[in-house]
Formats: C-alpha cells, sequence, structure tokens
C-alpha cells in the first residue's frame, strides 16, 4: 500500500496559462519595485504636495495684494515699516512691550 495517495489538481491549476498569468499579477502586485505600496504612498506624496501647491499658491497671491496695497498709499508703507520692522522717526522714542509666559 503506497504512503502518497495520488492527488487530484483540477484541471485550470494544471493549465500553464493559469500558472503564469498568477505569477505575474503576484509579481507586480507584491515583488516588484513598483508594487501596490510603493503605488500608493507615491500618490500619497503627489496629494500632499498638491495640497502644499494650493497653500503656497493662495499665499503667494495674499503677500502680493498686501504689496500692491503697500505700494499704493505712502502712509500704509510707513505704518507697515513701523509695525514690522520697528523703524522710527529721527525725534521719537520707540518703546517696545513683549509678553512673558510662564511655561512651567
Amino acid at each position: 500500500m503506497p504512503i502518497l495517495k495520488k492527488i487530484k489538481v483540477p484541471a485550470y491549476l494544471r493549465n500553464k496559462f493559469i500558472i503564469a498569468g498568477a505569477a505575474f499579477i503576484v509579481w507586480l502586485g507584491f515583488l516588484d519595485r513598483n508594487n501596490l505600496l510603493s503605488q500608493y504612498q507615491l500618490q500619497a506624496e503627489v496629494n500632499k504636495l498638491e495640497s502644499q501647491k494650493a497653500f503656497f499658491t493662495s499665499e503667494i497671491e495674499k503677500t502680493r495684494e498686501e504689496q500692491r496695497e503697500l505700494l499704493s498709499s505712502p502712509e500704509k508703507l510707513e505704518k507697515f515699516a513701523r509695525e514690522q520692522y520697528l523703524m522710527k522717526k529721527d525725534n521719537e522714542d520707540l518703546f517696545i512691550i513683549k509678553e512673558t509666559t510662564d511655561e512651567k
């Protein structure tokens, strides 16, 4: 009595085209350099970069609008210089008050 019994393998599993196709799908899906996981990560990176692009585009537009506003009036330009760069006239004194926070 033989110990090994003959196992019946269905015909579709013995087909060389089915085996080659399955091996190809496994190779592309998991083993290749451009597998499904890396494609997902690359798409996530593209989405992140597109959102950054939209953010920076809106920031550029805000900055251009601010620039147009500053260049339209000398009073606005002077106010901006005084607030942002702490500029002052010769006969003025400048006092800077900084708020401190206690972080303990």
